[in-house]
């Protein structure tokens, strides 16, 4: 059905070629990972939705500027974490809050599923949500695009602006953190 992430083949790697095949086949190749990357910043779908749209205008009008020196999904990447934290930095955002819906984090139950089994998932998830609250911003975002996102050493480099040993020795410091913090939840 959904490829993961990483296994998809871009189908438009240019901006002519964004000219030519259309723009909206880019979107529809990117905008779930783009819209689940912000779901996991802002915690809200809506929020989400709208950073999407955004971040798919703001690619249009730098189409431009896209160099080709990595891919466009990482191109893409940059643009949305760049945008995700400026909307977080916003007065707007520290000081208006909505109520979020906790049940688009919730998968619904298979029918197999016992009510146990459902109860432990939850709580799983909650513990490793509270986890990951309490790690730096660096830390949660090196994570998110390795294990959600499932982004290369060298796609996170270029994504975060920093070398891919840089990369390596913040991600192994960061699941060491994750490690430890995810023993005092317990």
């Amino acid at each position: 059905m959904n490829q993961p992430v990483a296994a998809q083949e871009s189908r438009v790697e240019t901006p002519e070629a964004w000219m030519d095949s259309g723009f909206a086949a880019l979107y529809d190749e990117h905008s779930r990972a783009i819209f689940f990357l912000a779901l996991r910043f802002f915690g809200d779908e809506q929020k989400a939705e709208d950073a999407t749209h955004d971040v798919f205008l703001k690619a249009f009008q730098r189409m431009d500027q896209f160099r080709n020196e990595s891919s466009i999904r990482t191109w893409l990447y940059r643009i949305a974490i760049n945008h995700c934290q400026n909307v977080v930095q916003s007065w707007h955002h520290r000081n208006i809050h909505a109520t979020a819906d906790d049940s688009i984090w919730e998968n619904s139950p298979a029918k197999t599923d016992s009510p146990l089994r459902v109860l432990e998932t939850k709580e799983l998830g909650q513990r490793i949500q509270k986890t990951l609250d309490g790690l730096s911003e660096e830390y949660r975002l090196l994570l998110l695009l390795v294990a959600d996102e499932e982004l290369s050493y060298e796609e996170i480099a270029i994504v975060v602006g920093q070398s891919a040993d840089a990369v390596r020795g913040k991600l192994h410091r960061a699941r060491k953190a994750f490690a430890i913090r995810f023993e005092q939840t317990a």
